[in-house]
Formats: C-alpha cells, structure tokens, sequence
C-alpha cells in the first residue's frame, strides 16, 4: 500500500479468480523507470510561484475577489505591472 492509494489487498486467492486487467486499470497503475516512480500530472514549472502571507486591506481583498476565480492571478499581474515587469 502507499500513501497516495488506498488499500488494494486483494480478496481472491485462486489466479483464475483475478480481477480483469482493464485499459482502465492499466491508465491508473504507477509507471515506473527502473525503480524510480514517474509522476504523473503537470509537470514542474521552469519559474514556479511562491507561497507568501501578505496582509491586505479588507476592501482590496473584496474587491479582487469579486472578479471571481482567478483573483490570486490578477494579484499577481498587478503585482508584476506595479514593479515594471
């Protein structure tokens, strides 16, 4: 078992009893290189964002957030505009 995956111990004994090997089941199975696993998903940013705890005024927040999502995104573009980048 691993931590991301839920128990998978089985319950049949007999192999003629095994579950089918289903082209779902073959997309949802860890892939491996050797023994190292190979993530799956998006891959790792060439400049990935940072996490920080800013304290902003009430007002501001509101305003932002009311643009609905993508708020922490049009922080960051008028974060970005505001230092000339």
């Amino acid at each position: 078992m691993t931590a991301n995956k839920p128990n998978t111990e089985s319950t049949w004994i007999d192999p003629d009893d095994a579950p089918e090997l289903t082209e779902d089941w073959f997309r949802s199975a860890d892939l491996y290189h050797g023994e190292k696993l190979i993530r799956r998903g998006r891959p790792p940013a060439a400049n990935p964002k940072k996490a920080v705890s800013l304290r902003i005024d009430a007002e501001v927040l509101e305003r932002l957030r009311a643009g609905g999502p993508g708020w922490q995104g049009r922080i960051n573009e008028i974060l970005r505009k505001a230092v000339g980048l």
